[in-house]
């Protein structure tokens, strides 16, 4: 059956003042509500955080815009932050995704060469015998020290291999290594638990190069363990009574490619806005800017207002801007419901200086589902609104994950959703004669 929407008139929105547009918009603003689309909650009734939450300004956006769910992926993929980030920015990650690890080394400050192998790490805590005890070494901050212990002190050159390793935030880190004849198709020392030694990293095709990068990768856990053992900031910790940094988890490892500039892939700049390393790596990757914000963190306690507050300022020089905003998804992992709803309207009260943004598209989405009856990501299709000059708007008043799927945008997939906005900034390019 043929299936057609209306797209009623402004007047149709009480709250839309503006009057019909005279002009194209120039500039895209991409945010990212990381992880903040969900599932039913019995916590909340049987309603999702987003349905449940005051957000008088995302649901003004939606009023004004045009809004439907996507797929980041596709229909029944459950996206990883990175693959959905790729997507979102129109690199299909089904021939840019080799592993997360590569783009954490961007993120962290490690500048990728095609065919260096990366991987993302943890800091972790093992006990006298040897044994995991605590997967993230009681969430230490300020790695910076036992990171530079490691660079000067591990020694890898009997194979033939350099190596770069940078802290992250809190307990992360990445590693890098460049050298002939290395692999990535190589397994985990992480063992995703506790109470057991770390594993021994093996290759996954017994090729010659990934064989070598699995015996660099030990030797690194090795070596990298007896350096940490005797640190002074560990030998501190232990006295305060909390977890040290003995061990180094590796997983994720990815051989790094070549990424096509996102300014000669569209015909615009860009920048990126985001407190997790991989989203900056990403953005490092494709060439956009990275900018940083004073007091972000990725978790409840993060600067919003700071972050919203820098994306308008780049609106000023830049073309596009990413804003990647993660606290709901920490909700979503741990499950907790009620503190995901409120950290909803944290972050509709920090967005309301976009309600008045001229000559700019503005894009709200979330990049995947992380339900709190699920503690993970899934391939549930998120809520996304379109928003600003041109946009041929439709009768959806609240976003959410149940009201933007009745929007004129139906149900896309993320590739198709810069597109859509490049189009609307007469950006588009024509697609025959």
């Amino acid at each position: 059956m043929c299936r057609s929407y209306h797209f009623p008139t402004v007047q149709h929105k009480s709250s839309y003042n503006k009057p019909y547009p005279t002009m194209t918009a120039r500039k895209i603003l991409f945010l990212v509500l990381d992880g903040i689309s969900d599932r039913p909650c019995p916590e909340l009734a049987g309603k999702t955080p987003l349905q449940v939450a005051k957000k008088p300004n995302l649901d003004a956006f939606a009023r004004e815009g045009v809004c439907g769910i996507m797929d980041t992926i596709g229909p029944g993929i459950r996206p990883g932050s990175d693959t959905a980030h790729l997507a979102l920015l129109g690199y299909d990650p089904r021939t840019y995704y080799t592993g997360r690890g590569p783009l954490e080394c961007e993120g962290v400050g490690i500048s990728m060469e095609p065919g260096m192998i990366g991987f993302r790490c943890n800091f972790a805590t093992l006990s006298k015998d040897g044994r995991v005890i605590d997967r993230r070494a009681g969430r230490i901050h300020d790695t910076v020290a036992l990171s530079a212990a490691i660079q000067k002190g591990v020694d890898l050159k009997k194979f033939g291999v350099e190596f770069f390793f940078r802290s992250g935030a809190g307990h992360r880190a990445a590693l890098a290594l460049k050298g002939i004849g290395l692999g990535h198709c190589v397994s985990s020392n992480d063992p995703k638990k506790e109470g057991v030694p770390p594993l021994t990293i093996t290759a996954a095709e017994q090729t010659d190069k990934d064989t070598k990068t699995a015996a660099v990768c030990n030797e690194f856990a090795r070596q990298a363990t007896a350096i940490l053992a005797e640190h002074p900031v560990n030998r501190e910790r232990v006295k305060q009574g909390l977890n040290p940094a003995t061990a180094v988890l590796m997983r994720g490892a990815g051989e790094m490619g070549h990424f096509e500039p996102f300014s000669t892939r569209y015909g615009i700049s860009g920048s990126v806005i985001c407190a997790a390393s991989l989203i900056a790596g990403i953005g490092i990757a494709v060439g956009l800017r990275r900018v940083h914000v004073d007091g972000v963190t990725g978790s409840q306690d993060s600067n919003l207002a700071g972050k919203i507050a820098v994306a308008l300022e780049e609106l000023r020089s830049r073309d596009f801007v990413l804003v990647n905003i993660k606290g709901a998804d920490e909700s979503g992992h741990d499950g907790l419901a009620k503190q995901k709803t409120a950290f909803i309207e944290k972050i509709d009260g920090a967005i309301s200086p976009l309600r008045t943004v001229q000559d700019t598209i503005i894009v709200i989405c979330a990049d995947h589902s992380t339900p709190c009856t699920v503690k993970d990501h899934s391939a549930d299709p998120v809520p996304v609104v379109i928003w600003g000059e041109g946009v041929r708007t439709d009768d959806v008043a609240r976003f959410d994950e149940i009201s933007c799927a009745q929007g004129g945008l139906n149900r896309i997939p993320g590739s198709s959703l810069l597109p859509i906005a490049l189009d609307l900034i007469n950006r588009a390019r024509k697609y025959g004669a």
